[in-house]
């Protein structure tokens, strides 16, 4: 097999290939990853990537403690909805140009060079940080399951626990990425399974096992502020204007990261068809699960001390204080054991994801060292690129290690810093695809010409909630207040920023000489024969 960067020898042009391996060709590339993974599996991964068991859990009490109830019943709806068209758009982009590169070389192919830099380096840096943030969920759901079923395992748990548990994480989903493609397409297609009758199975205990539920007033209707902002008041005109936008980030990042069907591409059959499918199938499907999840989660919503719903006590506990409450230490264990290992299935394909972007952008010289991280392994696999994900998702994880009153609020900022750079990674190829109007060359799936409505609105969509996401989320994060502590900023918009700045600056003095875009890696003879 040649090595990455070199071309296909011109006696390959008489080789007779597939489909597949023919509109791969005419973008430039040969086939060099095994193309084993089904249509199947393509939505498996973007599926268990979504991941309604992850993110409805994990950034519950984000979106709790800045709406209450409405901000689960209403926003999750409303922006799912935004959400699967910013798909449709995708969708119409993966059929068009299936390759690993994904986002990116969409938007090199339609913008240029610059346009393909940085969209690269946010979604490389999106997807870096979701593995991250996935991963560190995971962690803490497995600490959670242990401290449930094990009388004795809260006294030696804290955030250096759940740290180790994360690095372990990590190491575990590398491990198996490294070993085979086809080992990964196989546990993709089992997490899809296990999320589906897992999800139906804790909506069942949800339902069935707790004494009493909440009303459907309360659960449409009840507002919540904990976020410290407006003092707390719920009838403010910034409690709707900016703390329920607050809460978007429950929705926005657990239904994210479907990207991972088109960087899977390459190694899927039929992928024009199967990769567009496998990017609004995967949301649309998350987005009724998801929903009928977080409704069962926010009826289950157990009184407080004063026969009151325990609003403040859900707040800071957050999904682990409804179980526990609600449905008692063996049910509770159960259904957290579920989370736990649906969480781990996501970060292992969320770690897929991410290799394939980096062997794909270092494929056409996008990162430094990248002939180490284009390298191949005897699997076929980019080794190499797993495992700098992995290395630089702990490193950016390190603050989590400190806590403002036992709450990592690092976890929350990587969670932001992800669904900021993989949407806005997602807006520019979506951009540039409404510039060019009708002189767009189809897909075999496409939008027509909703093209033109749908596409602004995806790009307005994405722009309004990144903003939102990188405002201070606590009154101790904004630099003008007297409580002020760098321990509770939101360091998302400083990396973002900081992570554009230092994107700008490197382009202007350095990047723009070198940095071509997408590069050729099969010779033209075998292009020019399709296209005669």
């Amino acid at each position: 097999m040649p090595e990455a960067h070199e071309p296909v020898p011109e006696h390959h042009a008489a080789t007779k290939l597939s489909a597949d391996e023919e509109h791969l060709a005419r973008l430039g590339y040969s086939q060099e990853l095994n193309r084993s993974w089904s249509g199947f599996s393509n939505f498996a991964i973007s599926f268990s990537i979504i991941s309604i068991l992850a993110g409805c859990f994990t950034n519950y009490a984000a979106g709790f403690n800045n709406g209450g109830p409405i901000s689960i019943s209403w926003s999750w709806p409303i922006l799912g909805i935004f959400i699967l068209i910013i798909g449709f758009t995708m969708s119409e982009l993966v059929s068009a140009y299936p390759t690993s590169g994904g986002i990116y070389w969409w938007a090199a192919k339609l913008g240029g060079a610059r346009a393909g830099f940085f969209t690269g380096w946010l979604n490389l840096i999106g997807l870096i940080a979701v593995t991250a943030g996935v991963s560190y969920g995971c962690a803490t759901f497995i600490d959670l399951t242990l401290d449930t079923v094990s009388d004795g395992w809260a006294e030696s748990s804290g955030l250096g626990t759940i740290f180790i548990i994360f690095v372990v994480v990590l190491v575990l989903a590398s491990v198996l990425n490294i070993f085979s493609s086809h080992l990964m397409a196989v546990l993709n297609n089992i997490s899809v399974w296990w999320h589906v009758a897992g999800a139906l199975i804790i909506v069942l205990i949800l339902v069935i096992v707790p004494d009493s539920h909440q009303s459907p007033g309360y659960v449409f209707t009840e507002t919540f502020n904990n976020s410290g902002w407006f003092d707390g008041s719920t009838s403010a005109f910034g409690f709707f204007a900016v703390v329920i936008p607050f809460g978007f980030l429950l929705t926005q990042y657990t239904i994210t990261g479907f990207d991972a069907s088109a960087h899977l591409s390459e190694e899927t059959e039929s992928a024009s068809n199967a990769a567009a499918r496998g990017i609004w199938q995967s949301i649309l499907y998350s987005v009724i699960g998801g929903y009928i999840l977080l409704l069962a989660v926010t009826f289950a919503i157990p009184d407080g001390v004063d026969g009151n719903p325990a609003n403040a006590e859900v707040g800071l506990g957050g999904v682990a204080y409804i179980f526990n409450t609600a449905l008692g230490q063996n049910w509770a264990g159960l259904v957290l054991f579920i989370s736990a290992a649906a969480q781990f299935f996501c970060a292992t394909a969320c770690m897929t994801s991410a290799s394939r972007m980096t062997f794909a952008f270092a494929r056409d010289n996008g990162i430094p060292g990248s002939r180490r991280w284009a390298a191949l392994s005897a699997n076929r696999v980019p080794a190499n690129a797993v495992m700098f994900v992995a290395i630089t998702a702990a490193l950016v994880t390190l603050p989590a290690l400190k806590s403002i009153n036992g709450i990592p609020t690092a976890f929350f900022a990587v969670t932001s810093i992800a669904v900021i750079g993989l949407y806005f990674a997602f807006a520019i190829p979506i951009w540039l695809r409404w510039r060019i109007g009708d002189d767009f060359e189809l897909g075999s799936w496409n939008n027509g010409a909703k093209y033109k409505w749908m596409n602004i609105v995806a790009v307005v969509e994405i722009v309004v909630v990144c903003l939102f996401l990188m405002l201070p989320t606590v009154p101790a994060g904004a630099p003008w207040r007297d409580e002020f502590t760098w321990a509770s900023v939101n360091y998302a918009p400083i990396v973002t920023i900081g992570a554009l700045v230092a994107l700008a600056v490197w382009w202007t003095v350095s990047a723009r000489h070198w940095f071509t875009g997408p590069k050729t890696t099969i010779d033209k003879a075998v292009v020019e024969v399709f296209d005669e």
